[in-house]
């Protein structure tokens, strides 16, 4: 299947969209639809043209909220009695999946999680390019509504692994310990990123920075870290072989393009579907380049310690996630309530880790009533703050002066509890 298949030009303002965009909130906040949606999606569920990765992210969504009454009446475009007979709706709906994959696509449809090999096993299928759109779309949506387990997230992740190239192997040629800096790669709208600045406060440290980037999924277009980097000029990372070369500066960057073609693949679908499916998640803990450190950022607390989690499942020893950052960036909120946990993997195996606080009264210097809001932010404008920091320790903007210096005691206090646990 081409790019241009996985892509449609307005994904959220089909009637599919609408449906996914409604409906695949997440098992307690989801609502029902609309009598006139309804309507129409069940025209486009007839309709043999319809998209047919929001065919299944739209069905998923649906299974795992669990239909009312009369969202149950689709079935009639599906076939009698299918969302309540598994195997039937999933031969209706998929009926190009292959036979091995039948067991999985069951499991799921009735609400089950997946173990790690049978996650693993999907994960295989989700990043080959074989038929079956409607599946991916399906199994995406599904797991996302009801949340992913660790376990799941596990088997993908070294389902992902598989679908490295070459240069990303299981040797690091690194002559220091790494840390992976690795944020939304949806990045911002109203705001500018510091992650460079971040990356060169750990080289200052004696850490070699690798900041992981992409092209954006969505749901934000504006400004990522990806592009802010290509306005920096950065040279991006081909190999772990290049790690054998310190980098001044930002240190290394590493684009989601040249780690894996399948997971750039997966871009196109994501915003095809619109919802932040697991790679959302996934793509900032993949440990391609064996960091010893992950710094990561969530805005849902509940996530928080499931990062931490996740992280010590990809092989890093350490981690900082922040919460709450400035639109869910690694840049800390001046005005709002946040905080950084940091964990480490102790000899045992249970995580070990200590919460640091935003409001805390060494960091009340920093603290603002409000934020700055910046229209549309341009990764030209960006680029030149970072420049202009990373050379005065200043730049012509103090709002973002200060959110620097405040992402630096932050993440330096954070990395000074992390050191004390890991000498």
């Amino acid at each position: 299947m081409s790019t241009l298949d996985l892509t449609l030009d307005s994904p959220a303002q089909t009637a599919l969209g609408r449906g996914i965009k409604h409906i695949g909130i997440g098992k307690y906040g989801s609502k029902p639809l609309p009598p006139e949606l309804l309507a129409e999606c069940r025209r486009a569920l007839a309709d043999p043209d319809s998209n047919a990765l929001q065919r299944g992210a739209f069905l998923g969504a649906l299974l795992a909220k669990g239909p009312t009454d009369d969202e149950k009446t689709l079935e009639d475009t599906i076939g009698k009695g299918a969302f309540d007979h598994q195997t039937f709706f999933i031969n209706k709906v998929c009926p190009d999946l292959p036979d091995g994959m039948l067991p999985i696509a069951t499991k799921l449809v009735r609400g089950h999680n997946l173990q790690v090999s049978e996650a693993e096993q999907l994960g295989d299928y989700l990043f080959s390019e074989g038929d079956c759109e409607t599946f991916r779309g399906m199994a995406a949506s599904i797991m996302r509504v009801r949340h992913e387990s660790n376990e799941e997230y596990y088997g993908l992740m070294r389902a992902a692994e598989r679908t490295y190239t070459p240069g990303f192997g299981p040797i690091s040629c690194a002559d220091r310990p790494l840390v992976q800096l690795a944020e939304p790669f949806d990045g911002v709208e109203n705001s500018y990123l510091i992650t460079p600045l971040l990356a060169q406060l750990m080289q200052k440290r004696g850490y070699g920075a690798v900041s992981v980037v992409g092209r954006s999924g969505g749901p934000k277009f504006t400004l990522n870290a990806l592009d802010l980097y290509m306005h920096l000029g950065v040279q991006f990372l081909q190999s772990n072989h290049e790690l054998d070369t310190p980098l001044d500066g930002y240190g290394w960057v590493l684009d989601q393009k040249a780690l894996s073609p399948a997971l750039n693949r997966w871009v196109d679908r994501r915003r095809t579907i619109i919802k932040r499916p697991f790679l959302a998640t996934l793509e900032k803990v993949l440990n391609p380049c064996h960091a010893r450190i992950l710094v990561t950022s969530v805005f849902h607390i509940t996530y928080q310690m499931k990062m931490a989690e996740l992280a010590m499942l990809a092989g890093f020893d350490a981690v900082m996630v922040l919460k709450r950052g400035l639109e869910g960036s690694l840049a800390p909120s001046t005005s709002r309530a946040c905080g950084l946990l940091c964990a480490v993997r102790t000899r045992q195996g249970p995580l070990f880790f200590q919460h640091f606080e935003g409001d805390a009264p060494g960091f009340a210097a920093y603290r603002t009533d409000s934020e700055t809001a910046y229209e549309q932010p341009q990764a030209a404008d960006n680029a030149l703050l970072i420049r202009q920091f990373m050379k005065q320790e200043q730049s012509d903007d103090p709002d973002f002066d200060n959110r620097v210096r405040y992402a630096q005691a932050l993440y330096g206090r954070g990395l000074d509890w992390i050191e004390s646990q890991l000498a």
